[in-house]
């Protein structure tokens, strides 16, 4: 799944690991570095977080250009954006409030879809 050379974080490469072991392939190598601030800032995986830090422009560029999307994980990217960071004793509370509220708007869009469905059929006529 890594390419030679490529930089992701330590704890990515472990979770890969044990999921190729699994499956019982041929698990990577790895050269661990210790990364300047600047540089480790600017490699994370969130390019909001990279973007806050240093060379904005060209990180925003870049994450537009390749049509990046951001997760949302880390703390930083949150605070950002002004949502909840995901942290603290409230974390699993507001996660299950929040994917219940989804599973209702689902549920609301598959009773609202047949009648639009009917509406747009009758309107046709």
């Amino acid at each position: 799944k890594f390419l030679q050379g490529e930089q992701v974080e330590f704890s990515r490469f472990l979770e890969e690991n044990e999921r190729v072991e699994g499956e019982n392939k041929l698990k990577s190598t790895c050269l661990r570095i210790l990364l300047g601030i600047t540089k480790a800032s600017l490699a994370t995986e969130s390019f909001i977080s990279a973007a806050s830090f240093q060379e904005t422009t060209r990180v925003l560029t870049d994450a537009a250009v390749t049509g990046k999307t951001d997760e949302l994980r880390g703390l930083k990217e949150n605070v950002i954006v002004g949502r909840l960071i995901p942290a603290g004793t409230g974390l699993a509370y507001h996660s299950t409030r929040r994917q219940r509220r989804r599973a209702e708007v689902e549920q609301g869009a598959a009773e609202v879809s047949p009648a639009m469905s009917e509406l747009s059929a009758s309107a046709g006529e």
